[in-house]
């Protein structure tokens, strides 16, 4: 899956492709598919943090942007990981950058496994929740879907990596919570697509497996 999710990246355009693990097996099996891999501390706690290190390892430069594509994302769209740097080159005043897609359907809404994000008239994210958000007190309503990608600057990642995890982010197990609690914007890429799903579950596995045959 993860060798998958580097062929995606690839086709994006990437300067460079890089898998960030601290699992050997995963290490192994990147590197045996010819693309790069980086062996990172086991005690990180998040995702974000571990690409902070792989950041620091690979020497780029503060203003370099790093876009996060989690290895969970087998079916992800090479012109989406474009959409999330372009994104955050467009918008300055923003620390991370993402993508989120509207959401249809009442299953997704319920399921904790899928998550939501609020934005705010500019595009910026107000919150993200595995809870239904905003709640339909009356009829009618936008809710929009988080996809797992993110981008940086070299230069927030390493800050990101020395602030201290949100109760939020604990509460909810998102990362990106940290970034709203210490006062950071998300600028966030709305796709009018529906994103190919993840694989949270055995399920989802199965279910991407069969996209892929």
């Amino acid at each position: 899956m993860v060798v998958q999710v580097c062929e995606r990246a690839r086709a994006s355009g990437a300067r460079s492709v890089a898998v960030a693990t601290d699992d050997e097996r995963i290490f192994r099996a990147v590197e045996q598919a010819g693309h790069r891999a980086l062996m990172t501390r086991a005690e990180h706690a998040s995702g974000t943090d571990r690409i902070a290190e792989a950041a620091t390892a690979l020497g780029l430069a503060a203003e370099e942007i790093v876009v996060n594509v989690q290895g969970d994302e087998p079916l992800i769209d090479p012109g989406l990981i474009r959409d999330v740097a372009a994104m955050l080159e467009r918008n300055p005043e923003a620390s991370v950058s993402t993508a989120c897609h509207p959401i249809h359907d009442q299953d997704s809404l319920v399921n904790p496994n899928v998550v939501k994000v609020v934005l705010d008239a500019a595009g910026y994210a107000l919150y993200f929740s595995r809870s239904q958000i905003p709640y339909p007190r009356e009829a009618g309503g936008i809710w929009y879907r988080h996809a797992g990608i993110y981008g940086y600057r070299t230069g927030f990642l390493k800050k990101f990596s020395s602030m201290k995890p949100s109760p939020l982010e604990q509460t909810e197990a998102l990362e990106q919570l940290r970034v709203l609690w210490h006062g950071h914007r998300i600028a966030v890429a709305i796709s009018e697509a529906a994103i190919p799903p993840g694989v949270d579950t055995p399920q989802d596995l199965e279910a991407v497996r069969k996209m892929l045959a």
